[in-house]
């Protein structure tokens, strides 16, 4: 496991300082199929963490936002998002991400979230606890909505999912929101410095190294239901003090739920 656990860091250092090639310059933006942007430098940074990973560990699986599945039936996997944010990254705003996370028979063992235009790395492993920049961190000891930081990434893709009854609870009910989210605001929760993320919509590889981060930093990262995963495609990071009273603003609300393909 230590093994693994310091080559994920290595790795999103690697593929994260990549992207700095790109950010802030001129470049292509493409469309997906499903209309959301992607860059050479996403492509490019998914091809060099995957190269890394095969050369150290060819026996294990690799998923990627960008390349798809490489061994789908190993029991270990690496999951990966080059960059998480592609938005953010695209307008030079410095609040995107590289994410690597590790999963054994499914269970997230290890994370990493790498923001590498502000030089902050915040990494976990199972009974290891939860780091910023090798440092442990955990999350503040919040436990009332009124003196709650709420984040997420945006105020309009709650409603496309039937969300934004819930989210405006929660905008009226915490003391202070921002947004500039996806997984730097995950981040920002299990560092002490945001006490409530919500994301409406997760895919897998964005999802993959929270529940580790957050577990190991003393919080909690769950769906709208309570289940501790990253596989029904949404999301939510608070303290376990606040959770209970997060997830009863999502009591009883017919939300359509995104599912990973």
């Amino acid at each position: 496991m230590n093994m693994i656990h310091q080559s994920a860091i290595e790795i999103a250092k690697m593929g994260g300082d990549h992207t700095l090639t790109y950010f802030q310059k001129e470049f292509k933006i493409e469309r997906k199929d499903d209309t959301s942007p992607v860059t050479i430098a996403d492509r490019e940074t998914e091809s060099l963490i995957r190269k890394q990973i095969q050369s150290r560990f060819p026996d294990h699986g690799i998923l990627g936002e960008e390349h798809g599945k490489h061994n789908p039936d190993s029991p270990l996997q690496w999951i990966l998002d080059p960059i998480d944010g592609t938005k953010s990254f695209i307008h030079g705003v410095p609040f995107y991400t590289t994410l690597i996370g590790v999963l054994y028979k499914g269970k997230p063992i290890c994370g990493v979230i790498y923001a590498p235009a502000l030089d902050e790395l915040c990494e976990a492993a199972e009974g290891k606890g939860t780091r910023l920049n090798g440092e442990s961190c955990s999350v503040r000891d919040c436990e009332s909505l009124d003196k709650a930081t709420f984040i997420s990434t945006d105020v309009t893709t709650a409603k496309e999912f039937n969300l934004d009854e819930p989210l405006q609870k929660l905008l009226q009910k915490t003391r202070m929101h921002r947004t500039w989210g996806d997984a730097y605001g995950h981040m920002m929760v299990a560092t002490g410095r945001a006490d409530i993320m919500f994301d409406p919509v997760l895919n897998i590889w964005d999802a993959a190294p929270l529940l580790t981060i957050m577990r190991e930093a003393g919080g909690i990262f769950c769906d709208i239901n309570g289940e501790e995963t990253i596989e029904t495609g949404n999301g939510i990071s608070c303290s376990r003090g606040l959770i209970s009273d997060v997830l009863e603003q999502f009591l009883h609300k017919n939300a359509r739920h995104f599912k990973n393909a």
